[in-house]
């Protein structure tokens, strides 16, 4: 989970290896990553009913890497009309679900 998440479900598919470019990436990471998070979305459909998805990733610093040494992948469930802006303009953040009760539901339909 993400310990800033920008909404409710926001996670991260995080490699083994820690690397910083995306080159980098071994053919069988990249498959891996991508299964993995398709596996991610089947789930958090099945659990939160999100109406879209934001994927990222952000590659050094200046892109706004939190940990420019180990790349990772967020996916940001998303539903119509949320109040992701709120944020950006009030610094007011709201979220249906506490991380710990997002994790605990995608654990067990992850495992």
């Amino acid at each position: 989970m993400n310990k800033y998440p920008y909404n409710s479900g926001h996670l991260l598919v995080c490699p083994l290896r820690h690397i910083s470019q995306f080159e980098e990436f071994e053919d069988d990471e990249l498959l891996n990553i991508m299964n993995t998070k398709q596996e991610i979305i089947v789930v958090m459909k099945e659990l939160f009913n999100p109406h879209g998805f934001n994927f990222g990733l952000n590659v050094g610093k200046s892109a706004g890497a939190g940990l420019p040494d180990h790349l990772h992948f967020h996916i940001v469930p998303r539903w119509n009309g949320d109040a992701n802006f709120t944020a950006t303009i009030a610094e007011v953040k709201f979220y249906a679900n506490s991380l710990e009760d997002t994790r605990n539901k995608l654990s067990k339909m992850l495992n």
